[in-house]
């Protein structure tokens, strides 16, 4: 028979089993998981979860080409600005960086306008924002206002005139960006609307990364700032090209040297040869012929002859006879002459 079982003793087993599960307590999690207040000695030194989130900054040189569209875009920024203001004004672009969209929303300038736009032909949006500075000092060109420096206000809300000046000031800066995207792509950036709050202006998904160029615009030595903020997404269309190497100014043309370079290949001597025919004769048989010796062609006169500048065939006609003299009159073109003018370039 089994021995009976002591329940008493089936308790005090079960008791330690339990003793030996421990609770953590709050604080405990907390420096698990480095939520807690970080220590003297410690100091400086990121969490876990904030390296981890820290990791996935965006890169800042995956996008060579792009240094180049804003460089030229300042370039045209300069023209249209003193065309726009009718007086002297000097753009230079600061600093373009990599970031994510609530960082931006975070280090933006208050008060200021924000422009949205549209990439028609990217089917995307973009953002371009002018701070208070530029727009005062904008407004005082423009209206015949005093030419110092303006106090700063504070406080009230943009008039009407001034949204209407900004929108204007924006377009063109749009229309420039537009142009500076010409030789890589074609794509039209248009104004859709203006907003005063950045929460108002989302675009784009706060962790998604973005790229902020800020330019700063000096007008009668006042100096205020425009930033354009285009997510990556926005230009996933030409991620392509931006991502080449710039090996030279490729923007532009010179009309002067094409010109000169056209003139110069339209005077320049080509010589043709016209083949009759062209036959296979083996070696042995060369070695035997003698002066004199006669070479059977096989053909007759309405066979076609071909016009050859070196290796390359460029006509084919019939040969024939014009004022005493032996001529070819030509009757097909073999659409190979690019080819002939791609090899002579490239000499």
């Amino acid at each position: 028979m089994s021995e009976p079982t002591d329940p008493a003793g089936a308790d005090d087993g079960m008791g330690d089993l339990m003793t030996e599960t421990k609770e953590l307590s709050q604080e405990e999690i907390d420096r698990l998981l480095d939520f807690a207040m970080p220590s003297a000695d410690a100091a400086g030194q990121p969490g876990a979860i904030e390296r981890l989130v820290s990791s996935t900054t965006v890169n800042k040189d995956r996008l060579p080409m792009l240094d180049v569209v804003f460089d030229r875009m300042v370039r045209l920024l300069n023209t249209s600005l003193r065309q726009f203001s009718s007086t002297s004004v000097e753009a230079s672009l600061l600093r373009m960086d990599w970031l994510r969209y609530n960082e931006f929303l975070d280090t933006i300038e208050l008060p200021a306008l924000i422009g949205v736009a549209r990439a028609e032909q990217w089917d995307n949006q973009l953002l371009v924002s002018v701070d208070s500075a530029l727009i005062y000092c904008m407004m005082d060109v423009l209206l015949g206002g005093r030419r110092s420096r303006p106090g700063r206000v504070d406080g009230r809300a943009y008039t009407s005139i001034e949204r209407k000046m900004t929108e204007r000031l924006i377009k063109v800066i749009l229309q420039d960006l537009s142009q500076s995207f010409d030789p890589l792509a074609q794509v039209d950036f248009t104004f859709d609307r203006l907003e005063v709050n950045p929460q108002f202006a989302t675009i784009t998904r706060a962790t998604n990364a973005i790229i902020r160029v800020r330019i700063a615009i000096e007008v009668e030595r006042r100096v205020g700032h425009a930033e354009i903020v285009i997510p990556y997404s926005t230009l996933e269309p030409v991620r392509g090209k931006l991502v080449q190497m710039f090996m030279g100014e490729k923007f532009g043309h010179d009309t002067v040297w094409e010109n000169h370079l056209k003139t110069e290949l339209m005077r320049t001597k080509l010589d043709l040869v016209a083949v009759l025919h062209q036959t296979q004769v083996p070696l042995g048989e060369v070695l035997n012929w003698q002066k004199g010796t006669s070479l059977k062609l096989r053909v007759d006169p309405d066979t076609p002859v071909m016009l050859l500048s070196k290796t390359t065939p460029l006509f084919a006609g019939h040969m024939g006879q014009r004022n005493d003299s032996i001529a070819v009159k030509i009757d097909t073109d073999l659409e190979t002459k690019q080819e002939l003018i791609d090899g002579l370039l490239s000499h």
